[in-house]
């Protein structure tokens, strides 16, 4: 099928198809704790690791940073578009780039799966490697999770991410003062012009688009580097620059000012595939990119890997928010309670 994800799925097995109904709960964890061991090993701060009721993960900078977030197979993920590859990378990345805007170092994930006794044991095998290894390349140790049943159909995955500021203090959204450059790592507009390519059945467009979608590549790094280097405000876009600009500018109390000339590249980026018009959308609207945006002190010297958009301005008649070249706007983005 056009648009499939070839690596890291459910392949075509030899014998009968294995279900999770075809073993118990210890018969998987048999399976899939051993592989989370393999790839991510024993890392510095996980102190206690799967295996009893709870872990330990040592904290040295004293405060610990907790963010969660799931995906539901049908609302989230389909499966002709991503195998349990992609959603095994994507909701670690997801989670990471939280903690990462917080200002923190990812340090520790919980996985929780619920499914349908029906799922193949294929299917979680290959999530469970996914996870292991986006967790690895990132440092990060697997400290446990949860098993659930579901009804008919029903697969949803859930990471709890876990950090460590280091002494900082978190880089939170309310810091944003007139005057504060806004800039960004990462890229903008690529995730949701791959969802636009699966969609239309044209990943053949922007292969990089899709490839980015499927699996985001948040600069993981870049946030610690950003709170060192004095970034006032800071999330992750997960939702859309707009949107998520709009929430740094309302906890502030002022608006971001984004400059169109900055975003130009990206939208050249993506205008062979999908058109200028469309491309400009990806890039202002599109979520799930996971990109960092901040906002530093003017005289800042920004992180290699950020990029300035945009200016901190007070809130005008129109209130706090997002404007692009002094116009206000909003709408875009991603809502989960909204088609």
């Amino acid at each position: 099928m056009a648009g499939r994800e070839g690596g890291d799925g459910v392949g075509e097995a030899d014998g009968p198809t294995r279900r999770l109904s075809d073993l118990d709960e210890d018969e998987l964890l048999a399976q899939v704790v051993p592989r989370f061991a393999a790839a991510s090993g024993p890392t510095p701060l996980m102190l206690l690791g799967p295996g009893d009721d709870a872990a330990v993960l040592a904290a040295p900078g004293g405060s610990v940073v907790a963010t969660t977030d799931t995906m539901v197979r049908g609302r989230d993920w389909r499966d002709d578009w991503s195998g349990p590859g992609d959603v095994g990378a994507k909701v670690v990345a997801q989670n990471l780039a939280d903690v990462a805007a917080m200002g923190a170092r990812p340090t520790g994930i919980l996985v929780t799966l619920v499914a349908d006794p029906g799922t193949e044991v294929a299917w979680v095998l290959a999530f469970t490697d996914a996870v292991a290894r986006a967790c690895a390349d990132a440092g990060v140790a697997v400290l446990g999770g949860d098993l659930s049943s579901a009804g008919p159909g029903t697969l949803t995955v859930s990471v709890t991410a876990l950090g460590d500021l280091e002494g900082r203090d978190p880089v939170r959204r309310s810091g944003a003062r007139p005057g504060d450059v806004v800039a960004v790592a990462g890229t903008l507009g690529l995730s949701d012009a791959g969802w636009r390519l699966l969609r239309e059945g044209r990943p053949e467009a922007d292969p990089e688009a899709v490839a980015v979608h499927r699996r985001p590549r948040p600069p993981l790094t870049l946030g610690p580097a950003a709170a060192v280097a004095g970034a006032t405000a800071m999330l992750d876009v997960s939702d859309g620059l707009l949107r998520d600009g709009g929430r740094i500018g309302r906890a502030g109390g002022v608006v971001l000012d984004l400059d169109p000339a900055p975003l130009a590249g990206d939208v050249a980026r993506l205008a062979p595939a999908l058109g200028e018009q469309d491309a400009r959308r990806a890039v202002v609207e599109g979520g799930e990119e996971h990109s960092l945006l901040a906002t530093f002190p003017t005289d800042t010297t920004l992180p290699e890997g950020f990029r300035t958009i945009g200016r901190v301005r007070p809130a005008g008649v129109d209130g706090p928010g997002v404007t692009v070249a002094g116009v206000h706007a909003h709408g875009g983005g991603w809502d989960h309670f909204r088609p």
